[in-house]
């Protein structure tokens, strides 16, 4: 799912407020890490997720495998913290604008 410029502020502006649901400790992004992104994407649709230390690089490989691993959206990426979105095809919680 493609999502719009003014989806993205959306999302952006509804994960604000939101605290970290998922932690990444000093081994980075493994499958048990995965694993609860995946419930908590089920579960909330808009999770934001908190990286471990690192460079630049390093981070955005650990995005990269929570995205790939879980078949989300990054919405908005600010130092540590990241802004994952994925849409529950059962159950939808979050209304997205056209």
């Amino acid at each position: 799912m493609t999502l719009s410029p003014s989806q993205i502020r959306y999302l952006r502006s509804l994960a604000h407020d939101l605290s970290p649901v998922v932690l990444l400790g000093n081994k980075g992004a493994t499958e048990a890490v995965v694993k609860e992104l995946n419930q908590a994407l089920d579960i909330h649709e808009l999770v934001k997720v908190r990286l471990s230390g690192g460079d630049k690089d390093e981070r955005q490989a650990q995005i990269d495998v929570l995205t790939s691993g879980t078949q989300a959206q990054q919405i908005h990426r600010i130092g540590h913290v990241v802004v994952l979105f994925r849409r529950n095809a059962d159950e939808p919680k979050i209304a997205l604008p056209r």
